[in-house]
């Protein structure tokens, strides 16, 4: 596949807020902070994403996509329920033949404009740049895409090869990362709070993996379902983080955007999936609200002021479960406890405003299916027990 060396610019359209890694709460937190650098890095962040509402979600409603009808009527607003129409189910992406695919990325620089992609700087196969930022992109396309083929066979976020663009420095202290439904854009962040955003492996795996998302399940980003795809972009950007550092499930660390943060805030990551709510306490972001379990679920209003009702706080719950289910199992993460998860986003039957208590079932289901009633079926089941989903 020959990937082109210079792309049209593309004209942003609108996107639901929240798109990026960091969660739009912290943003309009900071928006409102004494320092004027940070409130108008922030600000100015916030206007981004206001721009790009609706892009990703606009082209993964367009995505070939195997993912079930709805089912849960009221829940979807009226603004996004013709996007949630039945697609005519589609096998399953094949199974890539093993040493054939290769990765196609190209890394581009915005140099601190907001039009996509920008000026070609490294290409699949080109040498290391000097900009740091963009060989960092490189190597996280290559890592999550090494992740998808070498344990699950699938070749790239469609399974068909889709080449990986990124483009870094994107706008003037841009503070986020993001899919726009067809490439990576990374922020350098304001120097302040936030560090570069190419600078966790976690972070380019886990948008990516809204990707991979985009092109099987389809899970709508609002409530249950967005907290689910949001979890889902977690559990993989985390076995991108684990499978490039060669840790198992007990030694890793279990933290998304660990490196984000400056020496200035008091915490050590966006999230953790072992024990949320724990990421942060600091005086200018506020303290980590994710819950660990049902008992301290979030039910906020389903509209993009409240993060489309929760979708980056209540995450935490499905998190937490993956977790134990692969402390539970042992090993290496990537290895059963990842290809029952990739088995119930790829399996082609989940509702795309699937529940937690949904996906849980086809996960205890997918461990059945794939390794039978055993030992990783029990620790599933268990842990969606602990996290009080399944009782």
């Amino acid at each position: 596949m020959t990937v082109p060396t210079t792309m049209p610019t593309r004209v942003p359209i609108p996107m639901l807020r929240g798109c990026g890694i960091l969660p739009p709460y912290l943003l309009q937190r900071l928006a409102q902070n004494d320092d004027p650098r940070i409130a108008a890095a922030a600000a100015a962040s916030l206007r981004v994403d206001t721009d790009l509402r609706g892009t990703r979600d606009v082209r993964a409603a367009r995505a070939d996509r195997p993912g079930g009808p709805v089912t849960q009527g009221g829940l979807i607003p009226p603004h996004l329920q013709a996007r949630t129409q039945p697609v005519p189910p589609t096998a399953t992406a094949p199974r890539a033949a093993a040493g054939r695919a290769k990765a196609q990325r190209s890394v581009y620089d915005a140099a601190g404009g907001t039009s996509l992609p920008g000026t070609l700087k490294r290409k699949e196969g080109g040498r290391k740049v000097t900009d740091v930022s963009i060989n960092e992109a490189y190597t996280g396309l290559g890592d999550t895409w090494s992740l998808y083929y070498r344990c699950f066979g699938r070749d790239s976020l469609d399974g068909h090869g889709l080449p990986l663009v990124a483009s870094v420095h994107y706008g003037q202290r841009y503070d986020n990362a993001f899919w726009d439904g067809a490439q990576m854009v990374f922020g350098d962040g304001d120097g302040v709070i936030f560090n570069r955003f190419t600078a966790s492996v976690d972070v380019i795996g886990h948008e990516l993996s809204h990707g991979f998302t985009q092109y099987t399940a389809g899970l709508i980003y609002l409530a249950q379902s967005g907290a689910l795809n949001e979890s889902i972009s977690d559990v993989f950007g985390s076995l991108v983080k684990q499978r490039t550092l060669k840790q198992t499930a007990d030694e890793a660390d279990w933290l998304i955007g660990e490196g984000l943060f400056t020496a200035k805030v008091e915490g050590v990551a966006l999230r953790s999936m072992k024990a949320p709510g724990t990421a942060y306490d600091d005086d200018q972001l506020g303290k980590d609200p994710q819950p660990a379990d049902m008992d301290h679920y979030d039910d906020l209003p389903h509209d993009a002021d409240h993060d489309n009702g929760g979708v980056h706080i209540n995450s935490g719950i499905p998190n937490r479960a993956f977790y134990l289910a692969a402390t539970g199992i042992g090993g290496n993460a990537w290895e059963k406890p990842g290809q029952i998860w990739y088995d119930t986003v790829t399996e082609g039957s989940l509702p795309k405003d699937c529940d937690f208590a949904t996906f849980a079932t086809a996960t205890v289901a997918a461990a059945e299916k794939r390794y039978g009633s055993g030992a990783e079926s029990e620790a599933v089941q268990q842990a969606w027990t602990t996290v009080k989903v399944l009782g």
